[in-house]
């Protein structure tokens, strides 16, 4: 049986689409009617194989994508298939860069959604022709990856770039050892030697470098302030790269954009794009901390204060977690 859970823009809509599904006796489908902050952790505890999903959750346009990079980024295992609100070729490539590994079209025959799970579950891609033919033109248009430093010479092995570009695919550890027949302990030794070399800490910071001319956030050069820059270290190429990741979802850009514009403050408007790019970033992470804390006990939430301790100002300590309250969510960043 493929375990699936089913999340469209209204209750009405999900319980249709489940009870479609469910006429495929290879299914087991589970409707999701909650908040769509809960979507992410309920997909993990109730050991969903695919996961279909709305471009848009609770009224909210991009929702969607943003619970699914949320999902690859902590379960890479889970696939997704995305229904979009629109048939634009930017929402179509949106849907993939997210980590979708199926894009079923509103105008899709509806009996078709089975046979899409399950070719999904099996590993494959599901897309229109039209679809498919937007995501190869994409990638045919898109640079290179190369990592190199600043003499020009490669940083990466050959078998290391083979685990990057795996990895830019969507595929897990698992998927990655299985077609490039090794183990996932020796996959993930090669991951953890490509971060120290790239200077990135996760495999989200890792795709982001892949999909963005090889910099992230952390590794983009810091430059003298009267050298063709914004006048806090980053050329304008440099700041719309970073804002380009932050508002792809990652937390590390975001966060870096609010200081950037809080040093700057090259006008009031700076000032307010600072605190709003704060909370964006505060709202995920509180977000990742409430799924987070699900799987600890609390000695372990207890413990894991006591090693923030050490990298807090002296005399400080974490807020305990009923004393963290969430920011009302900020969604202009999508």
């Amino acid at each position: 049986m493929i375990r699936v859970l089913v999340a469209d823009n209204s209750g009405i809509h999900t319980r249709l689409l489940a009870d479609m599904l469910r006429r495929n006796h290879d299914l087991d489908v589970v409707p999701f009617n909650s908040d769509s902050s809960h979507l992410v952790a309920a997909a993990t505890k109730q050991k969903i194989d695919v996961l279909v999903i709305s471009s848009s959750l609770d009224e909210q346009p991009s929702r969607g994508l943003e619970v699914l990079r949320e999902l690859r980024a902590l379960h890479p295992d889970i696939r997704v298939v995305l229904l979009p609100d629109s048939s634009k070729d930017e929402a179509v490539l949106e849907a993939f860069r997210a980590g979708a590994r199926g894009v079923f079209g509103r105008n899709e025959p509806i009996e078709l959604l089975s046979e899409c799970v399950q070719c999904v579950h099996r590993g494959e891609i599901w897309a229109s022709n039209h679809d498919f033919g937007i995501a190869v033109k994409a990638l045919a248009n898109s640079p290179t990856f190369r990592a190199v430093n600043a003499d020009g010479m490669s940083l990466l092995s050959e078998r290391e770039l083979q685990v990057v570009r795996c990895l830019a695919e969507g595929l897990s550890n698992r998927e990655i050892a299985e077609r490039l027949k090794l183990s996932q302990h020796t996959i993930k030794n090669y991951l953890f030697r490509v971060f120290d070399k790239l200077g990135v800490s996760s495999r989200v910071e890792l795709l982001f470098m892949t999909l963005s001319r090889g910099f992230t956030e952390q590794t983009l050069p810091r430059r003298n302030p009267n050298e063709d820059s914004d006048g806090n270290g980053y050329s304008a190429d440099e700041s719309e790269l970073l804002k380009k990741s932050a508002e792809a979802g990652l937390p590390a850009a975001q966060l870096a954009l609010a200081q950037l514009y809080l040093s700057r403050r090259a006008g009031p408007q700076d000032v307010v794009d600072a605190y709003m790019w704060y909370l964006v970033a505060i709202e995920r992470a509180l977000r990742a901390q409430e799924f987070i804390m699900k799987m600890l006990t609390p000695q372990q939430i207890e413990q894991a204060r006591d090693k923030a301790t050490v990298w807090l100002p002296k005399g400080k300590r974490p807020p305990t977690p009923s004393a963290v309250s969430s920011p009302e969510p900020v969604r202009s960043a999508q």
